[in-house]
């Protein structure tokens, strides 16, 4: 079978006409360095999916790690499946082998929006869909990522067992067991064997949950033994720091080299996920980081640094003298504007960069102190001008619409900074000849699981498109700015799939299968998307994501989410001395 309808994530037809012919798996592999080939002869067949491009999936430093731990096990093939071209079949790219052929199915969802397109590979693959239809005939379906991380059950449905937390820490295990096992033996032994030996093995078929008549989550019910709730794993003082294992001229970023500072984030953003889940923040020693530098290919000349919001000062500075010694640039993803060091600059001026990030994220002063951002307008202003000052011909401001306590004269005073900062832009680029770029990217704010905005409500499409198209109007016509926005019709799609639960995931099985308008489709199956994505959660509600125990203590996230209605800032994670949010030992 081929997935053979051209649709978006949220199961609309995309238009046909104009296509570009798509590289077939050949093509791919043809210019991708880090490729496994294995036999298969006494090995256990495992596919790692990949539920969108391969353009984006090579670019996933947790796919490319989970693609390695796989195949480093000596009884393990491994070999990846991403989202294919129309029309073309859903083959293996190392060897065009279909889903149907491998015993184990591995999936990694990093973003919410990719759900649809993991259902439509399996069906097109030919996988009994239904986990309690599958029995020993079928392949074991495992999943991961972080979207699982944040909340497993809308694939409860559909997955054997999922692997919460980071992969190095759980999945060699998990392995062992799994090629001690042999396709055609007793499956429910295998996964309640792991459910009961590692944490973060989630075995969804043990768990029953129950509901109130208003749809409500009432309680998960555990099997005897088992524990009522899953911890992540988590990784610590790795002896070599995370690092990019596949290049690919397809890639988006074909000679850069990427390695982690760390994982998790201190500065507690209340809409921020990966400040909660990943808790406690973790700091990679220099050795482990300069372990990873090392494993660089030499003609690869640009490196970029992960998780730069943690690193200290001096923790760059020998860094950026290893990197530099050894003839490369450094690359950034995103800088804190209250951030920006000299040194910082000096190694900007050195690299090259041209485009740098700044996140404010919130609209205005206030609002960026609801999401505990705490940036001023000067930090922006400030740091902007540094930037155009040693040659960044581009700045490019992140933000969010909908955010929490949102009004329009927040959005006026956004434009307001806009409109200085091209005022000093412009004084600056007389004097330098060239006039740096002002490129600003709006998303609409979606509530994510394990956040203190989890219980705020999504603000609405007809809301967002309001506030979009007047801070189009307002910056349309101004010269040297450009504004670039993502669907609000999108971000209601994933706020339905963020807080979603095992009767969504039954529903998306379906639309996944038959297409159509999924707004329509939930409630043909009786459910509601506002209900989903738009009410107000209590602060004793209990949700479904709550099958996963990260650590942090009751009420903590509900207080957080007061203080910041209230404009209260909270401080940094302290690792060492804190304990306010329970990760910690509090």
């Amino acid at each position: 079978m081929r997935i053979s309808a051209i649709q978006g994530n949220d199961g609309r037809r995309q238009p046909a006409r104009n296509r570009r012919r798509e590289p077939t798996p050949t093509d791919l592999l043809g210019g991708e360095r880090g490729t496994w080939r294995k036999q298969w002869s006494g090995r256990l067949p495992v596919a790692l999916i990949f539920p969108n491009s391969y353009r984006v999936a090579i670019a996933n430093l947790g796919w490319q790690l989970v693609y390695d731990l796989l195949n480093e096990h000596p009884t393990v093939v491994a070999e990846r499946f991403v989202l294919p071209a129309v029309d073309q079949p859903l083959r293996s790219l190392e060897s065009g082998r279909p889903l149907g052929d491998f015993a184990v199915v591995c999936y990694s969802l990093s973003f919410e929006g990719d759900t649809l397109n993991l259902l439509r590979m399996l069906i097109a693959g030919g996988i009994e869909i239904d986990a309690a239809r599958r029995d020993e005939r079928h392949p074991l379906v495992i999943g991961g990522g972080v979207a699982v991380w944040m909340n497993p059950e809308p694939l409860a449905p559909v997955t054997d067992l999922f692997i919460i937390g980071e992969a190095e820490v759980v999945l060699p295990a998990v392995l062992d067991r799994l090629t001690a096992w042999r396709p055609g033996a007793e499956r429910k032994k295998l996964l309640l064997g792991l459910a009961l030996s590692f944490s973060g093995c989630y075995v969804p078929r043990f768990y029953t949950p129950d509901y109130h008549r208003d749809g409500r989550l009432a309680a998960m019910r555990a099997a005897p033994a088992l524990p009522t709730r899953i911890r992540p794993g988590l990784l610590r003082d790795p002896e070599v720091a995370g690092y990019s294992r596949l290049f690919s001229s397809q890639a988006e970023f074909a000679d850069l080299f990427l390695v982690e500072l760390g994982r998790g984030c201190s500065r507690s953003c209340r809409f921020c996920a990966a400040g909660f889940i990943y808790r406690p923040p973790r700091l990679w020693s220099i050795a482990a980081i300069k372990a990873a530098l090392a494993r660089r290919p030499p003609e690869i000349k640009r490196v970029g640094l992960l998780g730069m919001e943690m690193a200290a000062p001096q923790t760059l500075a020998q860094i950026s003298e290893v990197i530099t010694a050894a003839g490369c640039a450094l690359s950034f993803s995103s800088l804190r504007a209250d951030a920006i060091s000299p040194e910082l600059l000096d190694l900007l001026a050195l690299s090259g960069v041209k485009t740098v990030v700044l996140a404010p994220d919130g609209a205005s002063e206030r609002l960026r102190r609801i999401i505990n951002k705490n940036l001023v307008e000067d930090d922006i202003l400030r740091s902007s001008e540094q930037l155009a000052a040693i040659g960044i011909s581009a700045i490019k401001l992140y933000l969010m619409l909908g955010l929490p306590g949102e009004e329009d004269d927040d959005l006026s005073e956004l434009v307001s900074m806009i409109h200085e900062l091209r005022r000093r832009l412009l004084k600056l680029g007389k004097v330098r000849g060239r006039l740096s770029e002002i490129r600003v990217s709006v998303s609409s704010f979606v509530p994510k699981p394990w956040t203190p905005f989890q219980y705020h409500p999504f603000a609405g499409v007809a809301l967002l498109r309001r506030r979009l198209g007047w801070l189009q109007n307002q910056l349309r016509t101004v010269p040297n700015v450009r504004l670039v926005a993502e669907s609000p019709e999108q971000a209601y799609w994933q706020a339905v799939l963020a807080r979603g639960d095992r009767r969504l995931g039954r529903a998306l099985i379906t639309l996944a299968a038959t297409g159509g308008n999924w707004r329509q489709h939930l409630v043909a199956q009786g459910l509601d998307p506002t209900w989903y994505a738009s009410r107000r959660r209590d602060h004793d509600e209990l949700f479904p994501w709550e099958i996963i125990d990260p650590g942090i203590a009751p009420g903590y996230l509900a207080a957080e989410y007061e203080r910041g209605l209230k404009g209260g800032d909270s401080e940094a994670c302290r690792v060492e001395s804190c304990r306010r949010c329970g990760v910690c030992g509090g």
